[in-house]
């Protein structure tokens, strides 16, 4: 996994371009992440970055975590967030020593990012909702079942309801991630991020932002309209 940086979700705005087109931002404030550990195969059995970001006081965090804090000689934080790092990629973890700040200056506009968090969660939901299921008949017959799931399964064979079979449950708080955004503007003197279309969770979510590991489809190739007077000449040859 690409090293990326954790913020919060301030909200969601608007920019326009040059040429008057409307673009929905969502704007995401990451303040300089500081680094207060480097795992190794040798010392933790895998390679990750520990990072803890924003400022708590020292009264309000437990001994094990100011433990912590003084090994790397860094002022408490909001918690310790890990980032786990490939053994290709380790090469990236050269320079990177406890102490150094990450900033939103990592991130380029127009670049596509990965963003995870946590969902918003909506409590119980049907199946409609959940799973979007078109719902039964309003008509023909059926009674108080409009928004009923159906039949889960059969009778004596298999004689259950088989594991994962979409019913109606507890819908939202879940961590997802939203791949490939792309980063509008990057504000490094308020550290903002401004980032196209909407990302996981409610205002004020935490959310870990990092460069994105797939790449988008290839977009598709332009049609060719024949010359018509290259038509013309290959007739006038064939004839």
């Amino acid at each position: 996994m690409a090293i990326g940086l954790v913020g919060r979700k301030a909200g969601m705005t608007r920019v326009f371009t040059e040429d008057g087109r409307s673009i929905p931002v969502t704007v995401i404030q990451a303040l300089p992440n500081r680094i207060t550990r480097v795992k190794s195969v040798d010392s933790d059995g895998y390679i990750a970055l520990q990072v803890t970001t924003g400022n708590t006081k020292a009264s309000r965090i437990s001994r094990p975590l100011a433990g912590q804090y003084a090994a790397a000689n860094t002022e408490p934080g909001e918690g310790l967030f890990e980032c786990r790092v490939e053994a290709e990629e380790e090469a990236q973890l050269e320079n990177l020593t406890p102490g150094t700040e990450i900033t939103v200056e990592r991130f380029t506009e127009g670049q596509l990012v990965d963003i995870a968090g946590t969902s918003i969660g909506k409590g119980y939901a049907g199946v409609i909702k959940r799973h979007h299921f078109h719902g039964q008949d309003t008509t023909h017959g059926n009674s108080l079942a409009h928004r009923a799931p159906g039949s889960i399964g059969q009778n004596q064979t298999p004689g259950r309801v088989f594991k994962g079979k979409k019913m109606s449950g507890h819908l939202g708080n879940a961590h997802c991630t939203a791949q490939n955004l792309e980063v509008v503007r990057v504000d490094a003197e308020r550290n903002l991020i401004l980032v196209k279309g909407s990302v996981p969770g409610h205002k004020d979510g935490r959310l870990y932002v990092r460069p994105a590991t797939k790449s988008p489809l290839p977009p598709p190739p332009e049609p060719k309209v024949p010359d018509p007077d290259s038509a013309e000449s290959s007739e006038a040859e064939g004839a």
